[in-house]
């Protein structure tokens, strides 16, 4: 396996990952400051009152021009568009403000790791556990890693099915992390663990499994390459590495059509 030279800091991915919901925000934050410097003294020196909803879709409409010149992927064009219509739209049903923090804390104890590294929290299903159960058949040592491991639903049944192998999972969402607790505490050959999966050591597992979005595979990639063993195994479930080849691809029947690619080290 070859990699690019020279290697970056370990701390640059998820240092990088912070770093694109505040550019998000910026772009949200010019679009409002560009509709209302000229909407303000506009209507201030007519003394008639801002049209908020007139001024909400022009700041949607400048925003999705924004997203569009510094070439934002497609769904952030649509949320750029539609946030402050939506918000001046819920504003006029006058719920209590709680409620909004309410759901703020709850969407981060479950979405943690969408806000800190673009990797939303994803349900593998049974069929997926199945093919990695015979993937991970020829190992009679196998020492298994699951990164960004949700509530367990692929270490936990892994590690019941094979107790004489050893399965490590790493969660840093905290709702998340809490069910998948639960769901291995009776499990003994499973250790479940909170943390960032940019500061794991890969180096004492021959099996590492990760299930996260495209955004984070170049660098993790990377990761693998600097501390993976040779002769060890990289999965990545639905997203392929960039511009690598994976060693073997498996179709798993189900309803997501998951495809996992292998990269053997």
């Amino acid at each position: 396996m070859s990699l690019p030279a020279p290697l970056p800091d370990p701390g640059d991915a998820p240092a990088a990952a912070l770093t694109r919901p505040l550019r998000q925000l910026a772009l949200q934050f010019a679009a409002v400051l560009a509709v209302l410097s000229l909407a303000w003294p506009y209507y201030g020196i007519r003394g008639e009152q801002l049209p908020w909803p007139q001024t909400a879709f022009a700041t949607g409409a400048v925003a999705l021009l924004l997203a569009t010149l510094s070439r934002q992927p497609w769904w952030w064009r649509i949320l750029h568009t539609i946030f402050v219509p939506l918000a001046w739209g819920v504003s006029l049903l006058q719920i209590d403000p709680g409620w909004f923090l309410f759901a703020f804390m709850l969407l981060l104890l479950v979405y943690r790791g969408a806000l800190s590294g673009q990797v939303p929290l994803y349900f593998s299903s049974r069929r997926t556990v199945a093919a990695l159960s015979a993937l991970t058949r020829e190992y009679d040592d196998l020492r298994f890693l699951d990164l960004g491991a949700g509530i367990g639903s692929i270490v936990q049944p892994l590690a019941a099915a094979r107790p004489d192998a050893s399965f490590t999972a790493v969660e840093n969402a905290p709702a998340t992390w809490l069910v998948g607790r639960v769901r291995t505490l009776t499990t003994a050959n499973c250790a479940w663990r909170w943390g960032d999966f940019w500061q794991t050591d890969l180096a004492s597992y021959n099996v590492v499994y990760a299930f996260l979005s495209p955004t984070p595979m170049a660098a993790l990639w990377e990761k693998v390459g600097r501390e993976m063993r040779p002769g060890s195994l990289f999965i990545s479930n639905s997203f392929a590495v960039p511009g690598v080849a994976a060693t073997h691809e498996i179709d798993v029947d189900d309803r997501r059509h998951t495809r996992l690619y292998c990269y053997r080290v």
